[in-house]
């Protein structure tokens, strides 16, 4: 069942967070059999108090093994540390029924 990675992201300094982070990272997500459903600014926030006005990411992945295998990558290790002063994030992960 498909597996999806849901991010929220206040980003600080947009050049540097694609550049750094976001393009790289889009390469390695799809070396990992997943792709991009959103990647878009300006959320807009109908209740509660998450993500106002945050950039949102969902990534889908064949299954839950397979996200779990590009969190845990080697190579995305550096990357995740390299995002943290561009932006602040939060990452979700869901499960299709």
């Amino acid at each position: 069942m498909p597996a999806y990675m849901i991010v929220t992201a206040h980003v600080k300094d947009r050049a540097r967070f694609i550049a750094d982070y976001a393009t790289p990272t889009a390469a390695l997500i799809a070396r990992h059999g997943g792709h991009y459903i959103v990647r878009a600014p300006g959320a807009e926030l109908l209740e509660g108090s998450f993500g106002a006005g945050a950039s949102v990411v969902v990534s889908q992945f064949p299954d839950r093994a397979t996200l779990d295998a590009f969190w845990n990558d080697p190579e995305y290790q550096p990357l995740k540390i390299a995002r943290q002063p561009h932006a602040d994030v939060n990452i979700l992960v869901v499960e299709a029924p």
